[in-house]
């Protein structure tokens, strides 16, 4: 089977498309062409794949990376079985002549708009009904893969649901340290900056530091350069999903911040169980899916939102008891394992988009448009 993937929004290491989808199809047997924003991203295209650069849509400056993706498209599934897209703006660039196209709904978009703080009050109070009709349209024309099982209410139909699981070694990691704390995934206020860097000041004199593994909203990285050069943490930048939890393995604690935004409510942080793979307690805020997960493993501590006292204290409190933060490590670890390992979705995947492919393999097109 041939797949074409496509993003203009996502990193092109995106690990649920980069280091999961892309790697089972890849692992399966398939061939892949990936339309993704790699010049934008500084990434060098692995030999397994072709790819098709496009530009990235940052911000509300999507027209020239739009009108360039419908060229892409049109060219990567010109020979490809199945289209694989993975933003709402590349349903307005689906090429007319094209293959069985599914779209992976990777978040609730109309409860992000309350963190994309670009947007105008007048077009946040707008959008959440066109985004509703765009939902409704594509799920008459397309197959869906959600991400969650919340977002099963946005649709009519009964979609199957791939979950942002993480790869869980085959061997336990190593028991956590004493001096170090973490975070790993896109940096914003909405994910904790600001109380993040608060925490890290606070923690200087009790020699404990903070490492930041992610890339930056726009408008949070001057205060994260500030921090830095005042010595109060490490931001490494973007660091690809592989490589960035084995830095975060090891560490005191993890930090997933994240603030009651309806975006969040629905979903279950990767993150949280991305530490918990890698034998690192987890510090979370009480959302519903994060707060389930680390209070039955016992593999964590729970802190109120924007509460940077409490989650300083559950960090010392952490830090002064090694014997439980080394039980924590073993019992998220063995949660991880048993549950939430990738490869155990990985095979659903491959099999829906093997068995949606199927009726269109010969003749390879249908004709079909969303507009």
């Amino acid at each position: 089977m041939k797949v074409c993937v496509g993003t203009i929004v996502h990193h092109p290491e995106d690990a649920r498309i980069m280091h999961r989808q892309i790697r089972a199809l890849l692992d399966a047997g398939h061939e892949v062409t990936y339309v993704a924003p790699f010049t934008h991203c500084n990434v060098t295209p692995p030999q397994e794949i072709r790819a098709i650069d496009v530009p990235r849509a940052v911000g509300l400056r999507r027209g020239h990376a739009l009108n360039a993706a419908r060229g892409a498209l049109k060219k990567g599934a010109k020979d490809a079985d199945l289209l694989l897209i993975h933003d709402i703006e590349l349903l307005f660039a689906l090429p007319r002549r094209r293959p069985t196209t599914v779209w992976d709904v990777h978040e609730d978009i109309v409860g992000a708009l309350e963190t994309k703080d670009y947007l105008p009050a007048a077009a946040r109070g707008m959008l959440p009904g066109l985004l509703h009709r765009i939902e409704t349209r594509a799920e008459r024309r397309l197959h869906l893969i959600l991400a969650e099982a919340a977002y099963r209410d946005r649709f009519t139909g009964d979609h199957p649901v791939v979950p942002n699981t993480t790869y869980v070694p085959e061997t336990p990691p190593p028991p956590p340290g004493a001096n170090r704390i973490v975070y790993v995934g896109q940096l914003s206020e909405a994910r904790g900056v600001v109380e993040m860097i608060q925490l890290a000041r606070r923690l200087k004199p009790h020699g404990i530091r903070l490492d930041l593994i992610g890339a930056a909203d726009a408008a949070v990285r001057p205060l994260l350069r500030d921090a830095q050069r005042e010595g109060l943490l490490d931001w490494f930048g973007y660091v690809p999903n592989n490589h960035a939890l084995r830095m975060a393995q090891g560490a005191l604690a993890g930090l997933s911040l994240l603030h009651d935004v309806p975006n969040y409510r629905q979903s279950l942080p990767t993150k949280v169980i991305e530490y918990m793979a890698r034998g690192v307690p987890v510090i979370t805020t009480p959302l519903p899916l994060a707060a389930s997960i680390v209070g039955r493993a016992d593999c964590g501590m729970i802190v109120p939102y924007g509460d940077v006292e409490a989650t300083l204290q559950a960090v010392l409190r952490l830090r002064d008891d090694p014997e439980r933060r080394t039980v924590m490590s073993a019992r998220g670890y063995a949660e991880a394992r048993g549950h939430y390992h990738w490869p155990d979705q990985a095979r659903d995947f491959v099999s829906h988009l093997e068995e949606w492919a199927a009726p269109a393999l010969s003749p390879r097109f249908h004709q079909a448009a969303l507009a």
